[in-house]
């Protein structure tokens, strides 16, 4: 079964130029806010034009914001602004009440007002600081020669019963999102929204990827504001012959979009990406008739049952991503009308994913030929180990601490130094777990949590290494993967045995 999902710019640069943490609006807002607690300390003759034309300018951004939607960021500097406002106006009335009566108006002592003026400041300075933390995010401009299109489609596959559920006539149906080289589209085309096709299946989508972390949904309220670099339906590029695939799956609660920048990066550069929602593990997939489904897979809170638990959901996995590729193998071929009917070159085929999703490519691989190179983004790999792997293979990982699981690092090498072809290990320096995925782009940057590389160098080192291994096993680019790769990071070459 095919359908089509219901849809809701290109460029390149070789570096992110993020954008403001807040809109021309919300700037407004807050030198109005800011203007308003000053003005208390300006001379007598500034005061009263400083006050109105403050107050003037923080009201009516504040209106126009309460019809487009106020962030919970600049909550503060409303606060703020409305703890200052009696006092800054008191005085202006006063003034004017008091005008032939030849009393002064009263005005608090400086060291009265002092602790207030700058309690104000501070409430109003944190507006900014949270919006820098919770950012709406920048999407990189792709750096590749080609615009970026995408849509999404839904796959019922009718030979799997769906075994989430008790339904025995239930099969197993996947959403994917495809990114592909695309036509330049017209001057101001909307681009694609972040992480669903509407704002409303992004909210939904977002509210749950929070609550999967124990985040309340408010905090990250910005990236369902977000638009990506991509256009959706745009025409398929008319250049660039047939276009090698990558299929991608996310981590363990992640969703199709999680990795949207370095899918559009790969894209620009003349690959299609395939990204799956894995339902009943995805934190959210809307399905085309309206229906959400949220994650069921969860810890038992015993190590030795959770790793079984984790073995099974990978296998699911696995059993989706080669399910895709024969759909996209027959979309290819023609058996459904589509425009990239005979653009995708299904003989040069990645498998990859973050986290459990890396898992679940390096089984995809085990259990299908077709996937011609393997790409784990600091994954552990769950389930068995064998038989051996026989395609090259790109390990991304962060930096390896006393922290680190002790057993990840002995079961990587295995998989990898057992392997039929040269692999590769690539620790990358100052990354985290959510260094690999879209997280720099909108949430604080903490270290722990999205490592130090930083907004801007984060997606572009894990996408930059992603290509230069696949140029050089899918497209056969002259040089050692091994050379470009090193520039990256700290690299492990496994050699076949016997090489």
């Amino acid at each position: 079964m095919w359908q089509r999902m219901p849809r809701a710019e290109d460029g390149r640069v070789t570096e992110i130029i993020a954008g403001p943490s807040m809109s021309p609006l919300e700037i407004l807002a807050l030198l109005g806010a800011f203007a308003l607690v000053l003005a208390r300390w300006l001379p007598p003759v500034a005061r009263p034009p400083v006050t109105i034309a403050a107050g003037a300018l923080l009201v009516l951004s504040a209106l126009v914001l309460a019809v487009a939607g106020i962030r919970w960021q600049l909550l503060p500097v409303l606060a703020g602004a409305a703890f200052a406002l009696p006092f800054a106006v008191s005085p202006l009335l006063r003034h004017r009440l008091g005008r032939g009566t030849g009393r002064p108006a009263w005005r608090a002592r400086w060291w009265l007002a002092l602790p207030g003026s700058v309690a104000c400041v501070g409430l109003i300075a944190a507006g900014p600081v949270a919006a820098w933390a919770f950012p709406v995010p920048v999407f990189p401009e792709p750096s590749g020669d080609f615009a970026v299109g995408t849509r999404v489609v839904q796959w019922t596959d009718p030979r799997r019963p769906e075994t989430f559920t008790a339904d025995p006539d239930d099969r197993r149906t996947v959403v994917v999102q495809l990114w592909y080289p695309a036509r330049k589209s017209p001057e101001g085309t909307q681009r694609a929204q972040y992480l669903g096709r509407t704002e409303q299946e992004a909210r939904t989508v977002s509210e749950a990827l929070a609550r999967g972390v124990g985040l309340p949904g408010f905090l990250v309220d910005g990236v369902p504001r977000a638009r990506t670099r991509s256009v959706f339906d745009a025409p398929v590029a008319g250049t660039g012959g047939r276009f090698p695939l990558v299929l991608f799956s996310p981590g363990s609660g992640g969703v199709r979009t999680q990795n949207t920048a370095w899918a559009e990066e790969l894209a620009s550069h003349g690959y299609v990406v395939a990204a799956l929602d894995h339902p009943y593990d995805s934190a959210a997939v809307v399905l085309a008739d309206g229906r959400t489904i949220t994650t069921e897979t969860a810890s038992s809170g015993d190590p030795e049952q959770d790793e079984k638990l984790a073995a099974d959901w990978t296998a699911v996995r696995a059993a989706d991503l080669g399910f895709v590729l024969t759909r996209l193998d027959g979309l290819d071929r023609g058996e459904v009308t589509d425009p990239l009917t005979g653009r995708l070159d299904t003989g040069r085929v990645a498998v990859a994913g973050h986290s459990m999703g890396g898992a679940a490519a390096l089984q995809a691989a085990r259990q299908d030929r077709r996937f011609g190179a393997v790409i784990d983004l600091d994954g552990y790999p769950h389930g068995p180990t064998s038989p051996a792997l026989t395609q090259p293979t790109l390990a991304l990982t962060q930096a390896f601490t006393p922290a680190t699981d002790p057993r990840y690092l002995p079961r990587l090498t295995e998989v990898l130094h057992s392997g039929a072809a040269t692999s590769y290990r690539l620790t990358i320096p100052g990354a985290a777990h959510l260094t690999f995925m879209d997280g720099p782009l909108y949430l604080p940057p903490v270290p722990s949590i999205v490592g130090t590389l930083g907004r801007t160098e984060s997606p572009r080192v894990v996408a930059a290494a992603t290509l230069a291994f696949l140029d050089a096993v899918l497209r056969g680019r002259p040089g050692d993967p091994a050379g470009v790769l090193s520039a990256y990071g700290s690299l492990s070459v496994y050699h076949p045995v016997g090489r």
